[in-house]
């Protein structure tokens, strides 16, 4: 890439430009009504949320203004909006002293998340902060917690969001709100917010790298349902494009997804739907599941239909939980380093909260393949 070319706008930066065409455009007077979020989504064939983000943009810069459930309306003359500008915004009083908490909000408790909030709270002690720990269940309750937490006035967020690719409201309403905010284990593509996430399309890359390594050709793919999480999309990605970089057809019938996710309370025994589909794919020598509860109920359920693992079956798991070396085969797995998540997340927080003006930022951090028993190195002669 040449050094002289220069970044593409964000997308709603694309879309506030083209609200000021239309603004000159139909030569629209202060306070006329301007295309509101549905309008815009329909003319550029973006998301509301997009749309939202413009015209919040415009919003913050006095061109606009909007009202409650009336619309958005083209503020007044240039100089008043170059008026507004130069006030002097307002100050906090001289003797409100800083609340000095950060809040981590989780979907669950797993053992994958408990190592997040255990780094989390370590790091935070180091920048002479206490933690605030809230678990909320959907994303209605999401929205209660960011809402309770910013009257509190907390002085950053640090959210592991529900699975949903797009950004939701309250993820939207951190960012218009200014509150520092930290998005961990995902990445939101409609808002630039920070984000600090493993690197799941190399981790899966690797680990089946790592199986073609040893001699298998036929790998398949199981996972829960994605449900529009990036890390399990990523992670499904990242096989296909192994398997296309090794010459090695990618099968639709190896490829597995559930109709429903695995209970974790029910991993150690036989599932039904992890059976059939090593039943259905007798050629298959190794199977990557997209987390480690479906490698164990996989795992199992091969041991219940007396099929040895590894020896005819391999099996490699992602996430490396406790459980994942405690299994009849100790299981192979990819390893997400949650103590580098923590410092990561929690030191770009620290620069928000302390005012940083840089770009948005996304953090990767890498993965570790972790060797145990569940793989047969097919490449050595017997």
């Amino acid at each position: 890439m040449s050094n002289n070319s220069k970044p593409k706008k964000q997308l709603y930066l694309q879309i506030a430009d083209k609200v000021l065409e239309i603004i000159e455009s139909r030569g629209l007077k202060a306070h006329d009504p301007v295309p509101s979020e549905g309008e815009l989504a329909k003319l550029f064939g973006v998301s509301r949320m997009t749309s939202k983000l413009a015209l919040e943009q415009l919003v913050e810069r006095g061109i606009v203004y909007r009202l409650p459930r009336r619309g958005t309306f083209l503020s007044g003359t240039r100089q008043e909006d170059r008026a507004r500008t130069t006030e002097i915004p307002a100050q906090p009083p001289a003797d409100k002293k800083e609340n000095k908490m950060i809040a981590l909000i989780v979907p669950h408790m797993t053992d994958y998340t408990s190592r997040i909030i255990s780094a989390v709270e370590h790091e935070v002690r180091k920048h002479g902060y206490d933690l605030i720990l809230r678990i909320s269940k959907d994303e209605e309750d999401q929205g209660r917690c960011l809402q309770t937490l910013a009257e509190m006035g907390v002085s950053g967020i640090i959210l592991f969001p529900l699975g949903s690719k797009s950004c939701s409201n309250q993820v939207f309403k951190l960012k218009m709100e200014k509150i520092p905010s930290v998005i961990i284990d995902r990445v939101f593509y409609e808002i630039p917010i920070d984000c600090v996430y493993h690197d799941h399309f190399q981790g899966s890359y690797d680990m089946a790298k790592y199986l073609i390594s040893k001699g298998h050709r036929e790998i398949g793919f199981s996972s829960n349902v994605i449900e529009n999480i990036t890390s399990r999309g990523e992670r499904y990605q990242g096989y296909i494009q192994a398997l296309l970089d090794h010459g090695i057809p990618v099968k639709s019938e190896y490829i597995h997804f559930r109709t429903s996710s695995i209970k974790p309370g029910h991993v150690h025994q036989y599932d039904a739907e992890q059976g059939e589909f090593i039943r259905n794919n007798p050629d298959m020598t190794a199977v990557m599941c997209a987390d480690d509860q479906v490698a164990i109920a996989t795992l199992f359920s091969a041991l219940h239909m007396n099929i040895s693992v590894p020896e005819t079956l391999s099996i490699v798991g992602f996430s490396d939980t406790y459980l994942s070396a405690l299994t009849p085969v100790p299981l192979t797995t990819v390893r997400q380093d949650t103590d580098k998540l923590a410092a990561a997340a929690v030191e770009l927080l620290m620069k928000r909260v302390r005012q940083s003006k840089e770009q948005h930022i996304t953090v990767k951090i890498q993965t570790q393949i972790i060797e145990r028993k569940s793989v047969l190195d097919r490449s050595v002669s017997p």
